[in-house]
């Protein structure tokens, strides 16, 4: 029979073991740990990139503005694709692989509602985050060069601010799901 110490370092083993068997079982749990902190990383990231974007929103001036308002998008842009994308990259990735290597999250409704909201999230986050961010970022500075009319500027503003916050709801959804782990429906194994 195998238990973890109370901290959950090392396995206290009843009966033979092979140092290997051991070294595997500490070697999982480090696994396991970092794909945590990774997760809660990336969600920290993620969730801090979309306040940012949604603060930068709520201050964006009027495209007559022309050099501070291709300033601001360039700055969102950035966020967007530096802080945002990977973060939410890193999420979903880390999620999968904790899915993958914990056994108990195998059959977990929570795990498996977690999961289905993370890739809406991502999909999402594609579609109506990073694509609109880079798009305007790249268009007004294309105004500021003269090369685009200025009046096809902002018209995406009402749709990335609502879709931030749905991302965002979406994304505390999450976290409190990983958090509180609700007894949804079990999974047959």
């Amino acid at each position: 029979r195998r238990m973890f110490s109370p901290a959950g370092c090392f396995r206290i083993v009843e009966g033979p073991s092979t140092p290997d068997e051991t070294l595997i079982g500490i070697n999982q749990l480090a696994l396991r740990r970092a794909m945590k902190f990774m997760h809660t990383i990336g969600a920290i990231g993620q969730m801090g990139a979309m306040a940012c974007l949604l603060v930068l929103l709520s201050f964006v001036p009027a495209p007559t503005s022309l050099s501070e308002y291709a300033l601001m998008r360039g700055a969102m842009g950035g966020i967007a694709t530096w802080i945002f994308l990977p973060s939410l990259g890193l999420v979903l990735i880390t999620g999968l692989l904790a899915i993958a290597l914990n056994p108990g999250y195998h059959s977990a409704g929570w795990a498996w509602v977690k999961l289905f909201s993370g890739i809406l999230v991502f999909e999402w986050g594609f579609a109506a985050v990073q694509g609109p961010m880079q798009q305007e970022a790249e268009l007004s500075a294309r105004a500021l060069a003269h090369q685009v009319d200025p009046a096809a500027l902002a018209a995406s503003l009402g749709a990335e601010w609502k879709s931030l916050w749905v991302l965002l709801a979406v994304a505390t959804a999450n976290v409190i799901l990983g958090i509180w782990r609700p007894r949804l429906t079990r999974i047959p194994d």
